[in-house]
């Protein structure tokens, strides 16, 4: 089932994030319940999941960004693209980004961009099998 999330869904979210570039889970704090309550709150923070026998499986981010160009129509930008290692290659990422352009459509964008570091040419060509090319512009990252 794909779906947005739910205020319920923090710890299985959080778990699933621990295969995401070996991020730690997090320690329960007053500031983790902070920032999880101004995301659900946030009307342009979109977290898509899928969940297989209740168990959050898969997700992405899609946020819808305002802007002034193009005719005022927003952007929106996808993060967090992950599927636990153990249900990969059974198009639950896929529908999840399929689950995001919807969002995207529905919200007026004129463009939806994504950025990954993986160099793996598997990976790079789900990216362009779900409909994203990496020739018309070229990403830039200033970490911090």
């Amino acid at each position: 089932m794909i779906r947005e999330i739910t205020e319920k869904d923090l710890d299985g979210l959080l778990t699933l994030y621990t295969q995401l570039h070996g991020n730690p889970f997090p320690e329960k704090s007053d500031e983790l319940n902070r920032l999880w309550s101004e995301i659900l709150s946030d009307r342009n923070y979109h977290i898509i999941v899928c969940e297989e026998k209740e168990e959050i499986v898969s997700s992405c981010v899609c946020v819808i960004v305002p802007n002034l160009t193009h005719g005022q129509r927003p952007y929106a930008l996808i993060e967090n693209v992950i599927t636990d290692e153990r249900y990969r290659k059974k198009g639950y990422a896929a529908a999840c980004l399929d689950f995001a352009k919807e969002i995207a459509v529905r919200e007026g964008c004129y463009k939806i961009m994504l950025m990954t570091g993986s160099k793996k040419e598997s990976t790079l060509n789900f990216y362009r099998k779900a409909g994203y090319n990496s020739n018309d512009k070229t990403a830039f990252i200033c970490w911090i």
